[in-house]
């Protein structure tokens, strides 16, 4: 499902900005502390004068801040992420909305992660970056909303990792975050998901070329074992009747070459998918973003709930019919448990043959839901709006 680069943003600069420094390092959740955390972040769309029109996307575990518009305008390779989304007309449109997005904390697109220098050492990090928990992605989305002058946004969105973002996000600090959307997300990992990220770090730390954690000092490279996690990270994206859909037992060639190598074209796609990879991801990051998402369980806290119940927020969680990676049982935990917790929440499982992919794509019933929820919060920018279309509890959308 290709996006038309004729409706995109336009070209678009990614900006980099340090929000922690010696006088004012990041405390992490763990008792840690970064004396230098840079952020790199893009924006669509123009503030308002009392700044009420900001929306936050947190992207997913291998995205980053280039959410929407293209990077270079001759190459429609660079288009954004998530550009079916984010735009002028669009569900989150640019005419009236400014959108920020940034690559989180931990990342290595050029927000500070363990492929930085350490500042002590003046090598990466590597190894001694410290484990990082979703609220300590929060902590610095916070300080950029700060950093740009804003104080409450009208909405926070995200899909997979990213809605386990706003999630965070919402009952962390629900004064700052008018309208969560969790999109395709979790609230607390399976077993199954656990193992899955467990097979993967195996893959990268048992990799020759990982080197302890040291490979960018000594100058080699885990490449192996990150493609490798990268092919079953793939595998549980889509469904199976994407995967038939798309590949079914074809060859590769016009007949079967028979052996071990690459024969059907599922094996050349994985295999494509896990090379290409290499060029923008680091390894380092993979282990610290797939661990932080393991611990990740909010409604552990028992004042969470109670948070967002004080402060009146009105939550949205969408998950889709063939997403198997995060279920839809998934979503309905969140739904639940703050249904329970008298929490305003509405919810909307979307039908797509796509698996957890889905979010990303651009799905007419998916964009209408979250268009009509955005308008809904943002009523005095989009004045036509109207509030009829909202459902509370474990319900859809009328």
């Amino acid at each position: 499902m290709p996006t038309d680069c004729s409706t995109s943003i336009g070209q678009v600069e990614t900006r980099h900005v340090v929000l922690f420094d010696e006088q004012n390092p990041l405390r992490l959740r763990s008792g840690a502390q970064l004396t230098r955390v840079e952020v790199a972040y893009e924006t669509y769309g123009t503030l308002d004068a009392d700044a009420g029109n900001a929306v936050f996307l947190c992207h997913a575990l291998t995205g980053d801040a280039h959410a929407a518009g293209l990077q270079d305008s001759d190459d429609p390779k660079t288009l954004g992420w998530w550009d079916n989304l984010v735009g002028p007309g669009k569900p989150l449109d640019t005419d009236k909305l400014f959108v920020i997005c940034p690559n989180l904390l931990g990342g290595c697109r050029g927000t500070t992660g363990p492929s930085s220098t350490n500042p002590d050492t003046g090598e990466a990090y590597g190894l001694d970056f410290p484990l990082l928990q979703m609220t300590d992605f929060v902590a610095v989305h916070r300080a950029l909303m700060r950093h740009l002058g804003i104080e409450r946004l009208l909405a926070a969105v995200g899909g997979s990792l990213g809605g386990m973002q706003v999630l965070q996000w919402a009952t962390e600090a629900p004064e700052e975050v008018g309208h969560p959307l969790v999109i395709a997300a979790s609230s607390r990992l399976t077993a199954q998901n656990i193992a899955f990220s467990a097979v993967a770090r195996a893959a990268i730390m048992q990799d020759p070329g990982f080197a302890e954690g040291r490979y960018l000092a000594e100058g080699s490279s885990p490449e192996m074992g990150l493609s490798i996690a990268r092919m079953m990270a793939h595998i549980t994206y889509l469904s199976e009747q994407a995967m038939d859909e798309k590949f079914g037992r074809r060859f590769q060639q016009a007949e079967s070459r028979g052996g071990f190598g690459v024969d059907f074209a599922v094996e050349s796609y994985l295999a494509h998918q896990g090379v290409s990879f290499l060029g923008r991801f680091d390894a380092l990051s993979y282990l610290y973003l797939t661990r932080a998402m393991d611990y990740f369980d909010p409604f552990a806290d028992p004042k969470a709930v109670e948070r967002l119940r004080a402060a009146g927020t009105h939550v949205l969680v969408i998950s889709f019919d063939s997403d198997w990676r995060f279920s839809t049982a998934h979503s309905r935990r969140i739904v639940r448990i703050l249904t329970d917790g008298r929490v305003p929440v509405s919810f909307r499982e979307i039908t797509s043959p796509w698996g957890h992919d889905s979010f990303l794509l651009e799905l007419p019933d998916y964009h209408r839901t979250v268009r009509a929820f955005v308008e809904h919060a943002g009523d005095r920018i989009f004045p036509h709006a109207g509030r009829s279309s909202l459902s509370s509890g474990d319900g859809n959308w009328r």
